[in-house]
């Protein structure tokens, strides 16, 4: 008889532990929410209809590896900054590489020399 219970408690035990892996390991997998590695805190507008918001957004709520590139932002010498992103790409890498292309492109479409470069802002 103190077999049988030994056995049900061992059971359950071990299925509470599986449980809590599993719910474990499918959170860890996702980088939803995630402001990922910053290398600068960037300039967000408070409008939240602007492009680089918007951008910026889409970036933290994507789930895969993303990153998001954009001019420094200087008060004195900035009336404006560029930026770019890539969400879901196939490594932080290769999102990194996608997000300057975005934003160097975007530069390039509007003819600007001043505001500074392109840099990575945050990517995960």
């Amino acid at each position: 008889m103190e077999r049988k219970y030994s056995r049900n408690a061992s059971t359950l035990i071990l299925s509470a532990l599986l449980l809590t892996a599993a719910h474990g390991a499918g959170v860890a997998g996702s980088l939803a929410g995630s402001e990922g590695d910053k290398r600068f805190p960037p300039y967000l507008p408070r409008n939240l209809k602007d492009p680089c918001t918007k951008t910026y957004k889409a970036y933290v709520a994507a789930g895969g590896h993303s990153a998001y590139a954009t001019t420094p932002y200087a008060r004195i010498m900035s009336s404006y900054i560029i930026c770019g992103g890539h969400l879901n790409a196939p490594s932080q890498k290769a999102a990194e590489e996608l997000a300057m292309k975005s934003c160097l492109a975007t530069r390039a479409h509007y003819k600007v020399t001043t505001g500074g470069a392109c840099e990575i802002a945050a990517s995960k």
